[in-house]
């Protein structure tokens, strides 16, 4: 019974924290779709009858702002505001660091090697994981997901040698984890195309 107790509130606890960070961006979304409603409105009523939809003004403008805003990250003086707003602020939030890589993932901005999918040998088996940090000695922390649910599950450090970076997508590998393992000969042949990358060992002699 304690046992069964304990699995509830671990499995509690995972879920909160994965829903908080992603509740939190819903949060800030809808402030800044109330922040441009006004606008919206003025808008919508210089338009023809036919489109006086405020609300997909508002959609609009909330898509323009992103447009904007992005195009401000991609210069030096903006890349040096968010860095430091992120220091300063975001990453002090629960959750927001890893929200951010797995969006970035997704969206195939990262190109480190943070959330990489890969294979980890686990006693005798293989199992779907995610690299979080590569330690100066060569060793890995992993994350490895519970099934169907990719934002839960264990924590791993292990050595290079039994893990598997895969020549797959972020988003393929957690496809893998939501369907309960299906499409696992895919992940087994980009670890095999992975190994068969790296150059060969000599021969012990």
């Amino acid at each position: 019974m304690k046992a069964l107790g304990e699995f509830i509130r671990t499995t509690f606890v995972g879920g909160l924290l994965v829903i908080l960070p992603f509740g939190l961006v819903v949060m800030l979304v809808m402030k800044l779709a109330g922040m441009l409603k006004p606008f919206a409105d003025a808008i919508a009523g210089w338009l023809p009858r036919w489109l006086h939809f405020p609300d997909l003004v508002a959609l609009v403008l909330f898509l323009l702002v992103c447009l904007f805003v992005g195009l401000l990250a991609r210069t030096r003086a903006g890349k040096e505001v968010g860095s430091f707003f992120e220091r300063a602020v975001l990453n002090h939030i629960p959750g927001y660091s890893s929200v951010r890589s797995f969006t970035r993932r997704i969206g195939d901005l990262e190109e480190t090697e943070k959330f990489a999918p890969a294979l980890a040998e686990i006693e005798d088996s293989l199992v779907p994981a995610f690299v979080v940090e590569k330690h100066v000695d060569g060793r890995y922390t992993i994350f490895v997901p519970s099934a169907p649910t990719p934002g839960v599950g264990a924590i791993y450090i292990m050595s290079s040698e039994r893990v598997h970076l895969l020549d797959v997508t972020f988003l393929k590998a957690a496809r893998c984890v939501t369907s309960w393992g299906a499409g696992s000969a895919e992940l087994l042949k980009a670890m095999r195309a992975s190994e068969r990358a790296q150059p060969e060992k000599p021969d012990e002699i």
